[in-house]
């Protein structure tokens, strides 16, 4: 009964609430990231038979989003390597996630507990496409990587937050020996695919 009534609730809310909005059209300042709306999973070659496939469940991401010149924004972003998942199905090896999470040669989240990326630059490569370069620093090294982002869509007041979203999704990759994690190589494989999917309110 509860879903029936949000669903008609929903269809009942005015189109012009739920209209799209164009970037250029939002307030600028400080977005803060929807945690309940947002996810982060990568993959990695597993003996060339699969894309393993895992996932990190906390992390937080600022954007300072600059509304008439979006490519001035920018993105901070800090990811907690404790947060893990890989949903392992053996039960014997049920803290498979703690021991990537602090052994030395995977996350060493007890010496390195922090993931870190800040943006450099914002190039626009088409439609509602850019590419965003940034500074990674993960088990202690910083290296430059890009990630291709795409702008899905801008609300000038969110059907349930009654306050400016915004949200994008994002890919990329990285050699994971480039920051020094090179445990099983090649039969775990070298590099990581990534995907981001975000959504942010107006803070400020």
């Amino acid at each position: 009964m509860k879903f029936l009534i949000f669903t008609l609730a929903l269809l009942a809310m005015p189109f012009s609430v739920q209209a799209e909005t164009k970037l250029t059209g939002m307030p600028s300042g400080l977005y803060k990231l929807d945690k309940t709306h947002a996810s982060l999973t990568w993959k990695v070659s597993h003996l060339g038979l699969s894309n393993y496939t895992a996932r990190f469940t906390e992390f937080d991401v600022d954007l300072m989003l600059n509304a008439q010149d979006p490519l001035r924004s920018r993105v901070k972003a800090v990811i907690d390597p404790t947060s893990i998942k890989t949903d392992y199905p053996h039960p014997e090896k049920k803290d498979f996630d703690t021991k990537l999470s602090n052994d030395a040669g995977w996350f060493n989240a007890e010496q390195f507990p922090k993931i870190t990326f800040t943006s450099t630059k914002i190039e626009k490569s088409g439609d509602n496409r850019g590419e965003m370069t940034g500074v990674l620093e993960f088990l202690g090294v910083k290296k430059p990587i890009t990630m291709d982002v795409t702008f899905n869509k801008a609300l000038g007041n969110h059907p349930f937050e009654n306050k400016p979203a915004v949200g994008f999704s994002a890919i990329g990759s990285l050699k994971r020996s480039d920051f020094g994690m090179k445990t099983y190589l090649p039969q775990i494989g070298d590099q990581v695919n990534f995907v981001i999917e975000a959504e942010f309110f107006y803070a400020k």
